[in-house]
C-alpha cells in the first residue's frame, strides 16, 4: 500500500509507526530509508500489525448502488486496483512528483518470483514514521489511480493462491481485524489491545469478513464481503443491514441481511449466463474464489500452457462441490492469535491488496507458442528495433509480441490479437476526472500520468515511458508541470515512440475495420433523378428527442412521414412541442407489429440507438447484448429486417443504427454479425466543442468518408457560450446524464468564468455544444437536471447532419 507524504514534511507521532501484514507474491525486498513512502510486507505469521491507519481500502465511495466500478480493466480475470488517497495537490495528477530519489515504493518493486534464491518475505521491520494524506475517512480528495492493470500472467505464472511456472510465494494468510482506525492511527499500543463490541448483534448472521453472495435491486446475485463500517468511511448500517464490499471493484453498499447467502449456496447463486458474457462477473468470481482458496489454504497448481479457462475451471470445480474438504468451516475469516474469539475483527484493506500487487510480463494468451518470438517481452522489442534496427511495425506495441496482427492508430507498431480487443474495447473510456482510464499506447498500466494539456485528456503508463521511451522517463515527467504526452509534444521520436503523421485517419481505420469479420459490400443506390425524388418516409426506433427529425429539416428534406417510438416522456414532450406535432409518435418498440409497419410503411429510412447502459463497459453492472436493455437491439433488428423493401422492389432504402464505442469487442462484434456490416467510429470533436465518440452502422452513402466542419458548427467552447462568459477550455469531455461530467482537467474545475468565479455550463450553452437551436429542450418546466439527461442521451447533430447529408441525391428537398 502506497503512502503519500504530504508537502508540509510534518512528521506524524512516532505512536503512527506501522507495518501492515504482508502480499507474499511479491519475493522483493524495500530499502530501508527515513522517509519511506510505502508501508514494508511482514511475514504472515508475525503478530498482527498495530496503528493500522483510516481507510486502507482506497476505494473512492462512488456509484454505491452498484457492485461494480465504472472503468473496468482490460483483462475480465484480473483486479482493477485503485490507490490510496493523495493528498489535494496529488490528487490532480496521477502521478505528479516523487518525494525524493531514495523512497521505496510498491511501484518500484522488481518480481523476483523466479529467482528462487531470494528470501520469500521480509521480516518484521522496525517501526518508522510514515506519511498518508486524507487520514480522515471524509476526505474529497480523489485516490491517486494506480495499479490499473494485473496482466493475464497472474493466472498464467501462479497468481492468487495457485503456484505458477515460476517459483511463486505461497500466498499469504489473511489476519482479519476490525477497529476504529482512526483511533489505531492515533494510537497503536491502545487499539491493539482495545476490545470491541461485535459491530453486526441483530442475531441474523453474515459477521465481518464473511464471503457472502448479495443482491441488491437491479442486480444479479454477486460475490461480496463482509466489512465494517469504518472502511467504508461512512456511517454505521441500519439495523438489519450490512455493508459489503463487492469483488470485482472493491465499491461498497448496504444491503440487507434478508438478501445475502453464504458464499457456499455457490451452485445455487453462480449464474452460468453471465460468467460467459460478462467479463465483470467473471473477474469478481474469480476474486471471490481466490480468497476463498487462500482462507481454505487450497493450492491450484496451473500448467503453463493451459488456457484461461482451464485453469479457472478447478476453480469453479472446487466451489460447485461445496469448497471440500474444509467446507464453510474453513472459508471463514481468520482471527489474530492475541484476540478473543469475540473480537470479529477485519483488516481494512482494498480488495486488490488480496491479490498479487506486481505487475509481471505479459504472457500471450494464444495456444499457439511454437514460434520463439512468442515470447519477446518488450524490454527485447526495444532492443531489437534500437540495435539489431528490426521495424517496431512487426511488434506489438503494447506487449512486445511479434507478428502484430494489426495497426497500432496512435503511434508506430503494431498490435497482437488479444491487445487489438483490449484496445477496442478501452481506449474511449473515461474517468470522473474526464481523462483516460488506461494508458493511450497499450490501455493498461499501473500507474499513469496525466497530460498537463487542458485540452488532452490522455494519459501514459508509468512502464511504457520508461520501457519505450527510456528508463527513467516517467521520474523526469514527474517533475515537469505541465507534462505535455507525446500526442501533444511535436512529431519527433522518443525512444522508440513516434506518433503517426497520420493518426487521426488511422484511428477512424482502425474503429471500421475488423479482419476477424468480412461482410459484402452493402448494395449502392444510383442516385435518382431531381425530378423523380419523392418526400422521404422515416422510422425513427429509439428516437430521443427527433434528432433525426430536427437533421432532416435543417438540411432541407421534404418529411413525408416520421413515425418515432420513444418512451420518455420528456423526450416525447420535447418532440410534440418543437415539430408541432408532426411526428407520429408510437411509443414503446416492443409493441411495433409487422401489421403496423404495413399500415404505416413503406419506409425510405430507418434510424435508431438502443439504450447502451447494459453495452457500455463504463458500466460495470452491464448486462450485455442478450439481457437487460441490450437485447432492445434485437427489436431495432427485428423492425430494420420487416421494413426492409421485399424482393422484387426496386427503390432506395437506408438505416443507420448508433451505439457507444466503449463497449465490449464480442458485444460488437455480435451487432456486426446480425446487421452484416462494421461500424464506423466516429467522433463529435471534430465537428463541435465536445468529444462525443459513438459507433454507426449502416448503408448510408459515405459513412465513411471524413468528418469535415461546416461553417455553421461551434468548433471551439467560448463559441458556445453567452455573452460575458469565458471558457476556460477549448473543448469539454464527453457530456453524459451525470452531473458532474461537465467538470473538466486533473481538478474538477467548472469550464466557465463569470464575474471572476467558476460556472457551470448553462442549458442553453449545453443545448449550442449538441448543436441544438437554443431553449430546444426548454418546454414543460423541466429543470436543468432533467434537461442535461435529455441531451446526454442524445445524438450530435452535426454528426448526424454528416451522416444525412448524402441523402439528398435520393429524396425531395426544399
Amino acid at each position: 500500500m502506497v503512502m503519500f507524504e504530504k508537502e508540509t514534511r510534518q512528521t506524524l507521532d512516532q505512536s503512527t509507526a506501522t507495518a501492515m501484514p504482508s502480499n507474499k507474491y511479491s519475493a522483493a525486498i524495500m530499502e530501508e530509508s527515513n522517509n519511506m513512502a510505502a508501508t514494508a510486507p511482514v511475514n504472515g505469521d508475525t503478530p498482527p500489525a498495530e496503528g493500522l491507519l483510516e481507510n486502507d481500502s482506497g476505494v473512492e465511495l462512488t456509484n454505491e448502488n452498484s457492485p461494480m466500478t465504472a472503468a473496468e480493466p482490460p483483462s475480465p480475470f484480473s483486479p482493477k486496483q485503485n490507490g490510496d488517497a493523495a493528498s489535494p495537490q496529488e490528487s490532480r495528477k496521477r502521478s505528479r512528483k516523487k518525494l525524493e530519489e531514495e523512497e521505496s515504493s510498491w511501484d518500484s518493486y522488481e518480481d523476483k518470483s523466479s529467482g528462487g534464491s531470494q528470501p520469500g518475505l521480509r521480516q518484521t521491520p522496525r517501526p518508522r514514521t510514515i506519511f498518508q494524506a486524507g487520514l480522515t475517512p471524509h476526505s474529497h480528495n480523489k485516490p491517486r489511480r494506480q495499479n490499473r492493470k494485473q496482466d493475464h500472467s497472474m493466472l498464467l505464472c501462479g497468481g492468487g493462491p495457485r503456484g505458477g511456472c515460476g517459483r511463486v510465494p505461497e500466498a499469504p494468510r489473511l489476519e482479519l481485524m476490525e477497529q476504529d482506525s482512526k483511533d489505531s492511527a492515533q494510537s497503536s499500543s491502545t487499539s491493539s489491545s482495545s476490545e470491541t463490541q461485535p459491530e453486526y448483534n441483530d442475531n441474523k448472521g453474515f459477521g465481518i469478513g464473511q464471503l457472502v453472495w448479495g443482491k441488491i435491486k437491479g442486480f444479479s446475485w454477486w460475490p461480496g464481503i463482509v466489512v465494517s463500517w469504518h472502511a467504508t468511511g461512512k456511517r454505521h448500517a441500519s439495523h438489519g443491514m450490512r455493508w459489503l464490499q463487492w469483488f470485482g471493484d472493491g465499491k461498497f453498499s448496504e444491503v440487507s441481511a434478508d438478501k445475502l447467502d453464504s458464499i457456499t449456496a455457490f451452485p445455487k447463486f453462480f449464474n452460468q449466463a453471465s460468467y460467459t458474457k460478462l467479463a465483470s462477473y467473471r473477474r469478481a468470481v474469480f476474486q471471490a474464489l481466490e480468497m476463498a482458496s487462500i482462507r481454505a489454504e487450497k493450492k491450484f497448481v496451473p500448467c503453463e500452457f493451459d488456457s484461461v479457462e482451464d485453469q479457472i475451471k478447478p476453480m469453479l470445480d472446487w466451489a460447485n462441490g461445496g469448497f471440500l474438504p474444509k467446507g464453510e468451516e474453513g472459508l471463514k475469516p481468520t482471527h489474530t492469535s492475541n484476540s478473543s474469539p469475540l473480537d470479529h475483527q477485519v483488516l481494512h484493506v482494498s480488495l486488490p491488496e488480496y491479490f498479487p500487487s506486481i505487475k509481471r510480463p505479459r504472457v500471450s494468451l494464444c495456444k499457439n507458442k511454437t514460434g520463439p518470438e512468442e515470447s519477446y517481452s518488450r524490454e527485447q522489442m526495444v532492443n531489437e528495433v534500437l540495435k539489431n534496427k528490426r521495424s517496431i511495425e512487426e511488434f506489438c506495441l503494447s506487449c512486445g509480441k511479434m507478428r502484430a496482427a494489426t495497426f497500432h492508430p496512435l503511434f508506430e507498431g503494431g498490435l497482437c490479437q488479444s491487445c487489438k480487443d483490449v484496445y477496442l474495447e478501452m481506449s474511449y473510456m473515461y474517468d470522473d476526472d474526464g481523462y483516460q482510464s488506461y494508458c493511450t499506447v497499450c490501455c493498461g498500466g499501473r500507474e499513469v500520468l496525466l497530460c498537463g494539456n487542458a485540452n488532452c485528456c490522455r494519459c501514459f503508463c508509468v512502464d511504457c515511458l520508461d520501457i519505450l521511451v527510456n528508463p527513467g522517463a516517467s521520474n523526469n515527467a514527474r517533475y515537469l508541470d505541465p507534462w505535455r504526452c507525446y500526442m501533444c509534444q511535436p512529431l519527433l521520436q522518443y525512444g522508440v515512440l513516434k506518433q503517426r503523421h497520420d493518426w487521426s485517419l488511422k484511428l477512424q481505420e482502425f474503429f471500421a475495420n475488423d479482419n476477424g469479420q468480412e461482410f459484402e459490400k452493402p448494395i449502392i443506390y444510383p442516385a435518382v433523378p431531381a425530378e423523380q425524388r419523392r418526400p422521404i418516409r422515416v422510422l425513427s426506433l429509439f428516437d430521443g428527442i427527433a434528432t433525426g427529425y430536427l437533421v432532416l429539416r435543417d438540411l432541407g428534406f421534404k418529411v413525408d412521414q416520421y413515425v418515432a417510438s420513444e418512451v420518455c416522456e420528456d423526450s416525447i414532450s420535447v418532440g410534440v412541442v418543437r415539430h408541432e406535432g408532426k411526428i407520429q409518435y408510437v411509443h414503446d418498440v416492443r409493441d411495433i407489429t409487422k401489421k403496423n409497419l404495413q399500415e404505416w410503411g413503406p419506409f425510405d429510412l430507418v434510424i435508431g440507438g438502443s439504450p447502451c447502459n447494459d453495452l457500455s463497459i463504463v458500466n460495470p453492472a452491464r448486462k450485455g447484448l442478450y439481457e437487460g436493455t441490450g437485447r432492445l437491439f434485437f427489436e431495432f433488428y427485428r423492425l430494420l429486417s420487416e421494413a426492409k423493401p421485399k424482393e422484387g422492389e426496386n427503390r432506395p432504402f437506408f438505416w443507420m443504427f448508433e451505439n457507444v464505442v466503449a463497449m465490449g469487442v464480442n458485444d460488437k462484434r455480435d451487432i456486426s454479425r446480425f446487421l452484416e456490416c462494421n461500424p464506423v467510429m466516429i467522433d463529435a470533436i471534430e465537428v463541435s466543442a465536445a468529444h462525443r465518440a459513438r459507433y454507426f452502422w449502416g448503408n448510408l452513402p459515405g459513412m465513411n468518408r471524413p468528418l469535415c466542419a461546416s461553417g455553421m458548427d461551434k468548433l471551439e467552447l467560448q463559441d458556445c457560450l453567452e455573452h460575458g462568459r469565458v471558457a476556460k477550455f477549448g473543448k469539454v469531455r464527453t457530456i453524459t446524464t451525470r452531473s458532474n461530467s461537465i467538470k473538466q482537467g486533473k481538478d474538477q474545475h467548472f469550464p466557465v468564468l463569470m464575474n471572476g468565479k467558476e460556472d457551470i455550463l448553462w442549458c442553453t450553452e449545453l443545448e449550442r455544444i449538441f448543436g441544438f437551436p437554443v431553449h430546444y429542450t426548454d418546454v414543460s418546466n423541466m429543470g436543468r437536471g432533467a434537461r442535461q439527461k435529455l441531451l446526454g442521451r442524445s445524438w450530435s447533430v452535426p454528426v448526424i447532419r454528416h451522416l444525412f447529408a448524402p441523402l439528398k441525391d435520393y429524396f425531395a428537398c426544399e
